[in-house]
């Protein structure tokens, strides 16, 4: 069967030369954005309750822009200051870049890693000394605290925000031809919202073999996966995908 529409289940590229347009464009399909889930920040009531001290640390673990923005959230809350001589990780990049919204970057030690945890973890490891806040939300992969655990740190989680099924109620008599999912959360919402789904002729696109893993339990066919070496992003899989079913 042809594709002629995809729902992307996450918010649309704030981009115009977003992947996605250009897809759209070169296949003449039409491609909609849907978050399936979304962040809602935790009360200092619930952080005072984990018996979080934000005076006690001395290094924020960042893995996410979401960790940055409720972090400085609570700290304000808290009424918090939070001292120049903090130290800040950052898993990636993008991540140590949004950190500016809220500090003075040349003014900060801030140490970057590349784009995963465990490469982090290499510069938390010169620095055993700190005691480590990991800001997260309720789900959290295991990986990141066991290599804290591995490592011997001082460190203690902080969750400061909760990941929230989205009110998906409007859709229930829409079809798409495809649906794409990128984490477990997503596959989840579908099926707490329309607890009475069957794919039928729907494809299923997943990013990551974690979302591979919840689909499959979930009783869905993957149709198109990603990454892989021929296809590492989601907007080449759905590229080849289509190629292949609209050729027809």
């Amino acid at each position: 069967m042809k594709v002629k529409t995809i729902l992307v289940s996450q918010p649309e590229p704030k981009t115009e030369t977003s992947p996605y347009s250009d897809l759209s464009d070169k296949q003449k399909v039409k491609i909609d954005f849907r978050p399936f889930i979304h962040v809602e920040g935790v009360t200092s009531k619930e952080v005072r309750a984990q018996k979080i001290d934000l005076s006690k640390f001395t290094a924020i673990v960042l893995t996410s822009r979401n960790a940055v923005d409720h972090f400085f959230r609570i700290a304000e809350q808290m009424r918090f200051k939070v001292p120049d001589a903090m130290k800040y990780f950052c898993q990636s990049e993008a991540v140590a870049f949004y950190l500016q919204k809220y500090v003075v970057y040349r003014k900060r030690k801030i140490y970057v890693g590349k784009r995963t945890f465990p490469e982090l973890v290499k510069l938390i490891k010169k620095h055993k000394e700190e005691k480590f806040l990991l800001p997260s939300s309720d789900k959290l992969k295991p990986l990141i605290p066991n290599e804290l655990d591995t490592l011997g740190v001082n460190w203690k989680r902080a969750i400061l925000y909760k990941t929230v099924v989205s009110d998906l109620s409007d859709l229930e008599n829409v079809f798409y031809d495809i649906l794409v999912f990128f984490s477990p959360s997503g596959i989840d919402s579908l099926f707490k919202n329309f607890p009475e789904f069957k794919q039928n002729n729907t494809r299923i696109a997943v990013f990551g073999n974690s979302t591979v893993k919840a689909a499959t339990a979930a009783g869905l066919k993957c149709n198109i996966t990603a990454p892989s070496p021929e296809t590492p992003s989601m907007t080449m899989a759905l590229e080849k995908y289509i190629k292949q079913v609209n050729k027809k």
